[in-house]
């Protein structure tokens, strides 16, 4: 007859396949506190990976396997290292742990003759190597491995592997087809764990942002919707959250943006420099946006000889007029990558729009050119392009060729989905119209307001509203639409930075982990459409203080 702690633990396994992480913790730590087990540790800490305590989950792993090898259980051990692989490597970027690992599971899998898990580790190797070519042999031979076995998990992640590791070599077309089957099949529900879709997930967004495919991005992206409201998000790994963020900012969804990136950078936070770089660069960027300038310039602050934010200290000195500066700060860093490369579409534009701002405009339509030509194959660079060409003409004199390109450009960034580029390219496009359509300027100029406004793009906004003043029509800035009221828990978040209170503090109040305070303190600011905690006290007061006022 079963006991109380082996109930427990089956249904926190059941909890597991249903993707009911939550229930899982709360039956896992249940069997743990009548007794440890090897079944409840790695339950409990596969419960605590998915919920984002990922550092929590590595210790318990860690004991699991220790007491798996206690009870003789060589194949339950050879599963908890393969985990802690991939933990010490994507989450913790501890390279010498995860080698250590893959040691200790590659002498299991020989010891015990775990010819079940000789594909995974294969798998692993190919994902910790440095050599492309090299862990592109391994992933294939995983593959083969897998397809023989008939492991549809093992194949789809060993297809991912080999698709993301041939856009490491430049063989765009050729990865993307090995991406593409992967996500399909995982996403389909062939295989029979939710963690092969976060594997396949990681790998398409980092391939995809490596060779600059936003589209294909943004569609397996949606793709994914049915599955992250089933089990959550999948982008669980350090680097590829720091990518989902940066293609959520593109899409226009800002507030899971500001979520994803806080989470990468907690997670990076002395583990994991150059991802941790890669966050606040990120978030930087989503700053600039925003209009919150200094914030962004505190975010990437000793970060100026880092290649992560080159594209945010450009943007930087071109707002604060220092387009020399600007040009030298991408210079330097297309020296080190070449111009040819599809991640250089963004810095070649930010280097164009530099040199427009020295008169160079013969220079920066050149480099449209270029960049439209390097688009070939990637449409968002092509949009960079003939953006980058128009407004080159324009400023040139050359107004109607000027509005071809940048007609060109918008119709681009609309299909891609990207409301910010879009809004920018309308609010040149209007410019370009100003004297010949003034109507069609002042119908181009309002739309892009509005998708400022919808955004929260506050510096973008006060320029379109500004310029439409200037054609006579009345534009008073009404701040981001659809600001949702704030839910009881935001409330109280709100009353307590309005005492002062930081973040540990809060979450001693109320009895909330740090993690969750700090993803309520973000959602408070992007409501409130304020850009720091002091003026969300200042808010708060303001607020509190009517609400008293009314009872």
């Amino acid at each position: 007859m079963p006991t109380e702690l082996d109930t427990l633990v089956a249904a926190g396994k059941r909890a597991l396949e249903a993707g009911d992480w939550s229930a899982a913790r709360g039956c896992f730590r249940a069997a743990l506190d009548l007794r440890e087990t090897p079944e409840a540790l790695l339950g409990f800490g596969d419960a605590l990976w998915w919920l984002g305590q990922t550092r929590e989950a590595i210790t318990h792993r860690e004991r699991a396997f220790a007491a798996f090898l206690q009870q003789a259980d060589p194949v339950q051990a050879a599963i908890a290292a393969l985990w802690l692989c991939v933990d010490y490597r994507q989450q913790i970027g501890n390279t010498a742990a995860s080698a250590g690992w893959v040691a200790r599971l590659a002498r299991l899998v020989e010891d015990f003759e775990l010819d079940p898990m000789r594909g995974w580790l294969l798998v692993i190797k190919a994902s910790d190597s440095d050599d492309p070519v090299a862990g592109e042999a391994w992933a294939r031979q995983a593959h083969e491995f897998a397809r023989t076995a008939g492991d549809l998990d093992l194949e789809f992640c060993a297809a991912s592997q080999v698709g993301a590791l041939l856009v490491r070599q430049g063989r765009l077309s050729e990865g993307v087809t090995w991406l593409d089957e992967s996500m399909a099949g995982s996403l389909s529900g062939e295989g029979a764990a939710p963690d092969t879709v976060v594997w396949t997930s990681c790998n398409m967004i980092v391939a995809c942002t490596l060779g600059a495919d936003f589209e294909r991005a943004v569609q397996w992206v949606r793709a994914a919707d049915t599955f992250t409201r089933r089990y959550g998000c999948p982008f669980l790994f350090t680097e590829c959250r720091t990518f989902y963020g940066a293609v959520l900012v593109a899409m226009g969804d800002w507030r899971q943006a500001e979520t994803e990136l806080h989470t990468a950078i907690e997670l990076s936070h002395d583990a994991f420099p150059v991802q941790h770089r890669q966050a606040l660069a990120t978030l930087a960027e989503l700053r600039v946006a925003q209009g919150r300038v200094e914030e962004a310039e505190r975010l990437v602050a000793g970060l100026e000889d880092h290649e992560a934010a080159t594209p945010v200290w450009a943007r930087i000195h071109l707002l604060r007029g220092a387009p020399t500066l600007a040009a030298a700060t991408v210079r330097r860093r297309l020296a080190l990558i070449g111009e040819e490369r599809l991640e250089s579409a963004v810095l070649l534009e930010l280097l164009g729009e530099a040199e427009i701002a020295q008169d160079q405009h013969q220079s920066a339509a050149e480099r449209g050119r270029k960049l439209v030509d390097l688009g070939e194959t990637c449409r968002v660079a092509a949009a960079r392009g003939q953006r980058l060409q128009g407004r080159a003409l324009a400023a040139g004199g050359h107004v109607a060729q000027a509005g071809a390109h940048l007609d060109a450009a918008l119709s681009a960034f609309v299909r891609l989905e990207m409301p910010l580029e879009s809004a920018r390219t309308r609010l040149l496009c209007a410019r370009v119209l100003a004297e010949q359509e003034p109507e069609v300027a002042v119908a181009q100029m309002q739309l892009a307001l509005t998708a400022f406004e919808d955004l929260g793009a506050g510096r973008d906004a006060d320029d379109a509203a500004a310029f439409l003043r200037q054609l006579g029509v009345k534009a008073a800035r009404v701040g981001p639409r659809g600001v949702e009221v704030l839910t009881k828990r935001e409330r109280e978040v709100l009353s307590l930075l309005a005492e002062g209170l930081s973040n540990p503090e809060i979450a001693a109040r109320l009895y909330l982990s740090r993690k969750t305070v700090e993803h309520h303190v973000a959602h408070v600011l992007a409501k409130l459409g304020v850009r720091n905690r002091a003026e969300a006290a200042a808010e708060a007061v303001r607020r509190l203080g009517s609400e008293s006022a009314a009872k």
